[in-house]
């Protein structure tokens, strides 16, 4: 899988980028035909504390799959999005076979 992690309004650590690679390259295991996904990552609203946001998008054949999740850090932000993708994920894989 081809996946592109894009930080806006700062400037991402190796550490961060690579716990993002890590945590979405774990969606191969429940199907194996995800083209790419791009991950942008983002902070919203400076002064709020939960504004750290994390936007998945997954390019598989014939469909789009995007989960966003805003919290504390980044790190729960992406474990949540990825949770998200991984039931979307599953329930194509379903539907496929069905």
């Amino acid at each position: 899988m081809d996946l592109q992690v894009h930080s806006l309004n700062f400037d991402a650590d190796k550490k961060l980028i690579e716990f993002v690679n890590q945590k979405v390259g774990k969606l191969n295991q429940y199907f194996d035909r995800i083209v790419s996904g791009d991950v942008i990552l983002r902070i919203d609203k400076s002064n709020e504390s939960g504004n750290k946001v994390a936007e998945i998008k997954l390019n598989i054949p014939g469909k789009e799959l995007f989960a966003k999740k805003q919290c504390k850090s980044f790190e729960e932000a992406t474990d949540l999005a990825c949770e998200a993708l991984r039931r979307q994920v599953k329930r194509h894989k379903e539907k496929l076979v069905a």
